[in-house]
């Protein structure tokens, strides 16, 4: 795979040829493509993950442009697992990837999420989905790191990974513990979240809210939450920075372990 071994010298440097090889070994789920999956998905890409499967049942709306890799002006209405697809193809062509528009949910679990996943990053946006989701992984034996939510926050100081047991200030993080101990399903998960107290959205002229779109209908019309255009991405990025780290065994002290 000569041209791959162009593109990625820099990452082969760091993790060691061991620890890159087994990157490319490996086969990731980024559930979600908003401000967080999308960023989280293209780090992968990146950083030369083998095969990734990207799921997704919404298109790209012009409320995304200000925080999505993938959104543009000259792309709304464009299905994301699409215009994620193309982008990713255009930084690695010899990428394995799988686009599925799709809405995870409990009837399409067992075709998203696959036993010969080696991780799978949650960047859903609702609460039952994640619940569902976590739980499908921990009876699969799957890793999953799970994000909490990053709308109306602004201090990339107060991101940070640990046991979704262990989180404090997210009220996500802590409406979805609840629910997965009510359940008896482990909270002993990574997440990725933020202790900085979420913004209000400030009033506009008009209320904007996005309409459903893909095979299932969530419910309810979603309201479009003020987000910076950072927050977001350092959220996937550091989900996506966990994955890569346990992916190719890269040891905190700079040493690539084989």
């Amino acid at each position: 795979m000569t041209h791959s071994l162009d593109l990625f010298v820099r990452n082969r440097m760091l993790y060691g040829e061991a620890g890159f090889a087994r990157l490319q070994k490996s086969f990731v789920a980024v559930v979600g493509l908003g401000g967080v999956g999308a960023s989280a998905a293209e780090a992968m890409v990146r950083a030369g993950i083998g095969k990734i499967r990207i799921i997704d049942c919404d298109r790209v709306t012009a409320s995304d442009v200000n925080r999505q890799l993938i959104a543009l002006a000259t792309n709304l209405n464009v299905p994301k697992v699409e215009a994620a697809r193309d982008r990713y193809l255009q930084i690695n062509p010899e990428l394995r990837i799988d686009a599925c528009m799709a809405f995870f949910h409990h009837d399409t679990e067992a075709d998203l999420i696959t036993s010969d996943l080696d991780y799978v990053i949650d960047a859903i946006d609702s609460l039952n989905p994640k619940i569902e989701l976590s739980r499908c992984c921990q009876e699969k034996g799957i890793p999953i790191i799970s994000s909490m939510g990053a709308s109306g926050r602004t201090d990339p100081c107060r991101i940070r990974i640990d046991a979704l047991e262990n989180t404090t200030m997210c009220p996500l993080a802590r409406t979805m513990r609840r629910h997965l101990h009510r359940r008896q399903i482990s909270a002993d998960i990574p997440v990725v979240y933020s202790t900085e107290t979420v913004r209000k959205p400030q009033a506009l002229v008009s209320t904007q809210t996005l309409a459903q779109t893909g095979t299932y209908l969530r419910g309810r019309n979603r309201q479009v939450l003020p987000s910076h255009p950072t927050l977001p991405a350092i959220f996937g990025l550091m989900a996506a920075n966990h994955v890569i780290l346990a992916l190719t065994q890269y040891s905190a002290d700079g040493a690539a372990s084989c």
